[in-house]
């Protein structure tokens, strides 16, 4: 076994993945992701609101920006790690198997910004200001699908021994093998990089939170810096996974994309400087609209009572 050490010493793995309730498969891949949405929409509400949109405008738009995500990410896994659906005994039926774990957050951030576009315009919510909004909420999604990752045994770096290092057994099946003895087959210890980016996640969601407060970053600035922020963690993290991934000149995909997508956002977040946050009154304008509602049905209401009441002594 590879760097093997002292199962006391390292964190274990679960050794199932999917449990069968009756006929329909209960995986825990999708329940940390739905996990992640929720939580995501949850937070963009809060902070949606108190920047002056209004209850329910978050929820409206999830419904277009996730199915689009969901979509993206695929895409965008299936083109970098191709091996398993198009190389040698590969399956490309697979590709379509999402249920099997494996979302690229690049096509998922993509695509789903596709849909939140087509959904804010429909509405008439500036984009620039609704991505501010969710960009905590989408680092504290991030980090809760990381799980899924370790229920599923997958996404680890080189081998460790570490007091920190992550047990791996073989995987088959959603579930881990069984030797001779019956126990799980233990592949060996290694770096827990799901790990790494799960806390570097959390860690960059209370940054940008943080900065928005201090600086009160408007047009589309807080979603720049947590690009920013999740690209440099993304980086070094991904040169120490060891899992297949499509290479250029033997370095992997993800770190040049990495790269190219931080500089990006950076030059944005530094190319809008010095612009004032947006004054958004989409609430203000919906608790108007309600109360004038309301106002026109009370004379109504008393009319309706008057026309009951005795008209004279009686």
């Amino acid at each position: 076994m590879t760097g093997v050490v002292d199962t006391l010493a390292a964190i274990p793995s679960p050794t199932q993945g999917v449990w069968e309730l009756g006929p329909l498969p209960l995986r825990a891949y999708a329940l940390c992701i739905v996990a992640g949405i929720v939580a995501a929409v949850l937070l963009t509400e809060k902070r949606w609101v108190a920047r002056g949109g209004a209850p329910g405008d978050v929820l409206d738009i999830a419904v277009w920006a996730v199915p689009f995500g969901i979509i993206g990410g695929r895409i965008y896994h299936v083109i970098s790690s191709p091996r398993a659906y198009f190389g040698e005994g590969g399956d490309p039926m697979r590709a379509f198997a999402i249920w099997e774990g494996g979302l690229g957050i690049w096509g998922a951030i993509a695509l789903g910004g596709v849909g939140a576009w087509i959904a804010c315009r429909r509405r008439g919510i500036p984009l620039p200001a609704f991505a501010d909004a969710i960009a905590p909420g989408l680092l504290v999604a991030q980090a809760i699908g990381r799980l899924g990752n370790w229920f599923n045994n997958e996404l680890y770096g080189g081998p460790t021994d570490l007091p920190w290092a992550l047990e791996i057994y073989e995987w088959g099946g959603g579930r881990a093998v069984l030797g001779a003895d019956g126990e799980p087959v233990l592949l060996g210890t290694f770096h827990p990089t799901f790990l790494y980016e799960l806390l570097w996640n959390l860690a960059a969601a209370a940054f940008v939170i943080w900065a928005d407060r201090r600086f009160r970053l408007g047009h589309g600035r807080a979603f720049a810096l947590y690009v920013v922020s999740y690209c440099t963690g993304r980086l070094w993290i991904e040169l120490l996974r060891t899992d297949p991934a499509e290479t250029f000149f033997g370095v992997r995909l993800n770190v040049f994309t990495s790269i190219v997508v931080g500089l990006l956002a950076l030059a944005y977040f530094f190319w809008q400087r010095g612009k004032p946050r947006e004054v958004i009154t989409r609430g203000a304008e919906a608790e108007a609209t309600a109360a004038t509602t309301d106002d026109r049905q009370r004379p109504a209401t008393a009319s309706s009572e008057d026309d009951h009441s005795p008209s004279g002594p009686t």
